[in-house]
């Protein structure tokens, strides 16, 4: 379709049979369709070399989070990613259903894709959710005829068939568990405002930073939070403090991520978040939300926690921390606590979030 468009489409699989066969139909219609053998995992082209990203299944195999990463770069300005997804369609599905793809990496339901693809850098334009149709009109049937042809003798063969009748056979029998979706993304525009620069603070930042908690809140408590944090060893993780700055170098707002644990397990807690009060509300404090979170990815971290504005957080990609099984150690609204995993293929931990000492919770 896009070749007829006049679109100039390069198609790359794996798989050079099947690229074979899009080159004889492409050429037998007249369409300049390229082809390459390569991997989706493995793009060398420059930035910005792409209008339109199309990929139907590869996400899943590299992982969702980081396919997305990846391609980023690679579209052009005013460029979309069209994406498919596995996910899980029901609240409480089927334990058949929960045990096989807990063997094949897990799924999440589409709002934590949502929050993947927003975390990404992504904007949500639309969400399809594939007819059951296409599982076994263009997938499976086709592929249960294959199966059944298929040379037992072969090495590796009879598990192979083994696997994808289990898989067929699971589809058929729990269709409504789990479904693929499509997902129109395109990365998000810079808000416009101040061009603040996000990054890790140095020493000299210190006095800097504990004036900006100053003007923020009304008391010191913040403040000497930070302080008594930065103190703690076991709290205080070297490049997880953000500071983001003017033009001119003036800090004006500043995030933290310090060691907590979830369940007895290691996650990280954001807090305090500050900016100046003349700053507020024109993306000081999202820079280095943004920043110290990219930060903490890079680190190898997962999950972080917050308790905050229940409509402030999520446009970093922060949901009810209830839905991962996590809550705190005292009353609090459920909507205001909240949690994030940094990379959502991996599992993260359930239980009572137990703070730094310097909290005092």
């Amino acid at each position: 379709m896009l070749a007829d468009a006049g679109a100039d489409v390069l198609a790359l699989d794996v798989h050079r049979p099947f690229l074979d066969r899009l080159a004889e139909a492409a050429a037998a219609r007249g369409l300049p369709v390229r082809t390459t053998c390569r991997s989706m995992a493995d793009l060398p082209h420059p930035d910005a070399s792409f209008d339109l990203l199309w990929a139907e299944g590869s996400a899943y195999l590299i992982g969702f989070a980081e396919a997305l990463r990846q391609w980023r770069r690679l579209l052009a300005p005013g460029g979309a990613l069209v994406v498919t997804e596995a996910e899980w369609a029901v609240a409480e599905p089927s334990a058949a259903a929960r045990e096989f793809w807990a063997q094949h990496g897990g799924l999440r339901t589409a709002a934590g894709t949502v929050a993947a693809a927003r975390t990404a850098g992504y904007d949500v334009e639309a969400v399809l959710p594939l007819p059951d149709r296409d599982w076994f009109d263009e997938y499976y049937g086709p592929l249960a005829e294959r199966v059944g042809s298929a040379d037992l003798d072969r090495p590796g063969m009879p598990e192979a068939v083994a696997r994808t009748s289990a898989e067929i056979r699971l589809r058929r029998e729990h269709p409504e568990d789990y479904r693929y979706t499509g997902y129109v993304l395109r990365p998000t525009s810079p808000r416009p405002g101040p061009p603040w620069t996000a990054r890790a603070e140095v020493d000299a930042d210190r006095p800097r930073v504990r004036a900006v908690n100053l003007t923020a809140f009304p008391g010191a408590a913040e403040a000497d939070l930070v302080d008594a944090l930065r103190a703690d060893p076991d709290a205080w993780i070297p490049g997880l403090s953000w500071v983001a700055t003017s033009a001119d170098g003036r800090i004006a707002g500043h995030a933290l991520l310090t060691r907590c644990q979830v369940g007895g397990a290691p996650a990280l807690a954001l807090a305090p978040c500050a900016v100046r009060p003349e700053d507020q509300r024109r993306g000081a404090g999202s820079a280095a939300i943004r920043g110290a979170l990219d930060a903490a990815r890079q680190l190898g971290e997962n999950l972080v926690v917050v308790l905050g504005h229940a409509d402030y957080y999520p446009r970093f990609g922060f949901t009810p921390a209830a839905g991962f099984g996590i809550r705190a150690g005292f009353e609090v609204p459920a909507e205001n606590l909240m949690a994030l995993a940094l990379d959502p293929s991996r599992p993260v931990p359930t239980g009572t979030i137990r703070y730094p000492a310097a909290f005092g919770v």
